[in-house]
């Protein structure tokens, strides 16, 4: 009897220690989770609200001049400051006492060999921890390990479309743990590598390091470099390609003056030695959308206006942009499908001479001006007084512009010139030219040609 007793009560210490053991994991897990949701953000760490699963999107910083190798037909190097990789994990009931969590590791850039060696470091860590929780300290490892123990270096050589093809990359980016690399590894399942052939890897990785930049420049103070006031970099707008920072107030500002006068081409740093131009997606951040339709518009159209290829349609409430086709006078307008002549701009008249020739014209205008009252009138009735005085306002108008301008050596657009000094500057391509010898300047140092050369300024 006694001993039925003494069986019943050790049976039942048991199973109040498993008890406990069940509840002291089950308080470590929601200790460790509840402590990784206040270390790392939404989008970092990604848990289950039911259960022990989460997703841990880990971001890699680069050491400063990391390059990205692509190989192809041509090499291309590009700068990089963080890459990607992420960790999916199930607590087991009995972790932290007694089992790991389960895991998988999934990478872009990396081989499965790589990811393996690394699976086979995170079950070391967890061995020399075991019993207590381990998630931070794998995430440690991985965010500031990863790129010294598998040896890598810059500059990070990928495919332009998917990752290194499998076989002579794995063998030749293998690792040496343990003296593994002399012989065939056996691949981790829990090591998972990204490989979509119809995804092209590099504008992941691109979007991914541009993404984290602009994370890290939203939390960074700047001074704006127009009111001098110190301001979030998420209150700020970055001219990518000289560095130059400016707080949105005074850029919207900006932007909406330059949109109002039409000079759309005119979106730039606003550093006296810089060149930058805006981006249309940075414009749009800031400006309304009817600014901006009106900026997309304009922009559109100063670009259709330096290509002699394309006219308008001479339909006034029309007006679209029509490409003309080579060896033909027919121009077709895709918005109202009017059929016009691109040379007389009148409805299309196939195989028919315009109404008047560009040599009657010519000839009109010389008769014209050498004739009589008399024979002006029966000119005048013939042709018809619109084409005459047009050619006359054409002719004058040529006169005058080969009088007082000059075209501008860039996109040959007329240039008068009422005062100041030699150096010029043409508000249709916005480029900068000498109006002595109509060199073209320097975009970063105009002053430059009149150093070095015998015109004045």
């Amino acid at each position: 009897m006694s001993n039925v007793f003494l069986d019943d009560q050790s049976e039942n210490t048991q199973v109040k220690a498993r008890i406990d053991k069940m509840s002291d994991n089950h308080e470590a897990q929601k200790d460790e989770l509840l402590a990784l949701a206040s270390i790392y953000d939404e989008e970092e760490f990604r848990r289950v609200e039911s259960g022990r699963e989460g997703e841990i999107h880990l971001c890699l910083q680069l050491p400063p001049d990391f390059k990205l190798l692509i190989k192809g037909p041509t090499c291309v190097e590009y700068d990089l400051s963080f890459l990607p990789m992420v960790l999916s994990f199930k607590l087991p009931v009995d972790y932290p006492l007694s089992s790991a969590p389960d895991f998988t590791l999934n990478s872009k850039w990396l081989t499965r060999v790589q990811i393996t060696a690394l699976c086979k470091r995170l079950d070391k860590l967890w061995e020399e921890n075991r019993g207590n929780v381990v998630l931070f300290t794998w995430i440690q490892f991985l965010k500031e390990e990863t790129l010294e123990f598998l040896g890598i270096q810059s500059p990070l050589e990928i495919q332009s479309i998917g990752v290194q093809s499998q076989g002579e990359s794995d063998q030749k980016q293998g690792v040496n743990t343990a003296g593994e690399n002399s012989k065939p590894q056996e691949l981790d399942p829990r090591a998972v590598q990204e490989d979509d052939p119809y995804t092209d890897i590099l504008n992941q990785l691109l979007d991914f390091d541009d993404a984290q930049k602009q994370k890290v420049f939203d939390g960074k103070l700047f001074c704006c470099g127009i009111c001098y006031s110190e301001k979030l970099g998420s209150n700020c707008l970055l001219f990518k390609e000289c560095q130059h920072v400016y707080c949105k107030g005074c850029m919207k500002e900006y932007f909406q003056i330059q949109i109002r006068d039409g000079k759309v081409q005119c979106l730039n740093c606003l550093d006296p030695e810089c060149t930058s131009i805006a981006t249309p997606a940075q414009v749009k951040s800031l400006v309304g959308e009817d600014e901006f339709a009106r900026y997309d518009r304009l922009l559109l159209q100063s670009s259709l206006d330096r290509m002699k290829d394309v006219m308008y349609c001479p339909r006034m409430s029309c007006c679209m942009a029509v490409m003309l086709e080579p060896d033909t006078t027919l121009a077709m307008c895709p918005s109202c499908r009017h059929a016009f002549c691109n040379l007389c701009k009148r409805s299309y008249h196939g195989l028919s001479q315009c109404i008047v020739t560009a040599d009657e014209i010519r000839g009109l205008r010389e008769e014209y001006l050498a004739a009589s009252d008399e024979r002006k009138k029966f000119l005048e009735k013939r042709f018809g007084k619109q084409v005459i005085q047009k050619e006359l306002d054409t002719y004058y108008s040529k006169v005058w512009l080969q009088d007082y301008s000059k075209k501008c050596p860039s996109c040959s657009a007329p240039v008068q010139k009422d005062m100041g000094c030699n150096k010029m500057h043409c508000y249709s391509c916005q480029k900068n030219f000498c109006w002595v010898c109509l060199a073209v300047l320097s975009d970063t140092d105009p002053y430059l040609h009149f150093r070095k050369s015998p015109c004045t300024l």
